[in-house]
């Protein structure tokens, strides 16, 4: 396993993470999976004995339940608490009462404390907000994950979901009143979703902001078992096609991807996990199986070595295609990277 440090901290994670939201099958996550305390006891066995220290997971995900089957596991199997690096998530409803979802502080205290229980545990390292609060402040809620840093029952905080500007203005804000900062930032962000690109991965790489990647593999349209032609192996897409994706230029990714991964002799889930993994801005990559082997292979992933050549043939047949205002600023900036005077040439 390798490990990297999270954005401007001193914690150590590891750069692949465990994804946890097919942990119960309780609820709305339920199309996810629905691993029992068996199966995630031997998940979590599993990658913590290849080395992975980082465990991600959400008060939301089966409504609390995998919080708790997490938590059971690493009492089951005699882990160290302090050797994981624990990360969870607030935002999301938790309950019919008007004040049972959000980021104010009411609604964070409460379920920070509750999240604290499930795990059974008295600290969690890394806390995020799932996603933005069009009606709270921004102030309010990090003002009140500094508080609970302040307290101990957090170490870190991070966001996930939010725009450019959202970060941001956060960071702004920490800044000028000497508050602790969002750590890292969860995002989508694949060979085949590679928008972050535009706005939020210039700003992560400037600010220093950890990058956290979910779905790396578009929800397994990158796995390879689906087809251009329509043939399509067993897949939860077929039944619930999230996250938003772009299927055309996943599969103009694949038509590289699958040549290149069988010169290689590994699967083609593999060879997309590396891809990311040689992006500078990226912490690390959380993986999610219902399946043990899945698991397996992708903890494999670590130790693919692309070349400058594969490389450039993987980013060039996923590039973004030019928007404003990159696409001026690209003309209009050549003055100040290659001497080229666009105005007065």
């Amino acid at each position: 396993m390798k490990y990297k440090i999270l954005g401007n901290t001193g914690l150590k994670v590891s750069t692949l993470c465990l994804g946890t939201m097919n942990y119960g099958g309780k609820g709305f996550f339920s199309y996810m999976g629905t691993l029992d305390q068996a199966a995630v006891d031997e998940q979590i066995k599993t990658v913590t004995e290849a080395g992975v220290n980082f465990i991600d997971t959400a008060n939301i995900y089966s409504e609390g339940l995998s919080e708790v089957m997490i938590g059971k596991a690493i009492k089951n199997l005699s882990i160290n608490r302090d050797d994981l690096v624990l990360a969870t998530k607030v935002r999301g409803s938790m309950g019919k009462s008007e004040n049972d979802r959000g980021l104010s502080k009411k609604h964070i205290i409460q379920q920070v404390e509750a999240s604290l229980k499930r795990l059974g545990t008295d600290y969690i390292d890394l806390y995020q907000i799932h996603t933005a609060d069009p009606l709270t402040p921004i102030e309010e809620t990090i003002k009140t994950l500094n508080d609970l840093v302040r307290s101990g029952k957090i170490r870190y905080f991070g966001a996930s979901n939010i725009a450019a500007w959202q970060l941001m203005k956060s960071l702004a804000y920490s800044q000028y009143n000497h508050l602790d900062r969002f750590a890292s930032l969860q995002a989508n962000y694949s060979l085949d979703v590679r928008d972050a690109e535009r706005e939020i991965v210039p700003l992560l790489l400037d600010q220093k902001v950890g990058m956290m990647v979910w779905s790396p593999l578009s929800g397994g349209l990158l796995s390879g078992k689906y087809k251009r032609n329509g043939q399509k192996d067993e897949g939860r897409l077929n039944e619930f096609p999230f996250p938003p994706f772009h299927e055309e230029r996943a599969y103009d990714v694949l038509d590289v991807l699958t040549p290149m991964a069988k010169q290689k002799e590994i699967p083609v889930a593999r060879l997309a996990l590396a891809w990311l993994l040689h992006q500078p801005v990226v912490s690390s990559i959380i993986i999610g199986a219902t399946k043990l082997n899945q698991l397996q292979d992708n903890l494999q992933a670590v130790d693919v070595l692309l070349t400058a050549d594969e490389l450039n043939r993987l980013n060039d047949v996923s590039k973004l295609p030019a928007e404003y205002p990159a696409n001026v600023l690209e003309i209009m900036t050549m003055d100040r990277s290659n001497g080229v005077d666009f105005l007065n040439a």
